[in-house]
């Protein structure tokens, strides 16, 4: 079973666009909406290895759907896209926690490459944890 990616934008067009380049590029399973409110509950239950989200939405914003992600995991790496990008915007989604910022428009392989780099830190974040425990439980003999 494939690793899915939540994807939220509130243009259904580019909901499009990332679920077919996800789908034909990419080993993972993209879910999408339009409804951040949603997204917020989809991304609770669990089951989601990354976020890629809008920023500007009417409703919640990425920051604040960020922020209700991290309530309940704080782990999962959240993409930021936005056709109003600035350095002050990207600098925001990074302090809250935004694991990347793109702009549009973006070119096939950023987002690609955006994805896999997010992959890429999961498995060291798991690494990282295993590690840890086999050091702690080799301590503890």
């Amino acid at each position: 079973m494939p690793e899915k990616l939540l994807i939220l934008d509130d243009e259904p067009d580019m909901l499009k666009l990332l679920s077919m380049i996800i789908r034909e590029k990419t080993p993972y399973e993209p879910v999408t909406t339009n409804n951040p409110h949603e997204a917020v509950e989809l991304a609770q239950k669990g089951g989601f290895v990354l976020v890629i989200t809008d920023l500007k939405m009417p409703g919640l914003d990425g920051i604040e759907v960020l922020t209700a992600i991290r309530r309940t995991n704080e782990d999962i790496p959240v993409i930021f896209i936005t056709a109003y990008g600035s350095v002050e915007s990207a600098i925001e989604t990074m302090q809250k926690g935004g694991f990347d910022f793109i702009t549009k428009p973006f070119k096939k392989e950023q987002i690609l490459f955006t994805i896999e780099k997010a992959m890429k830190f999961i498995e060291l974040q798991k690494e990282n944890k295993q590690l840890k425990e086999r050091l702690k439980n080799a301590e503890g003999k």
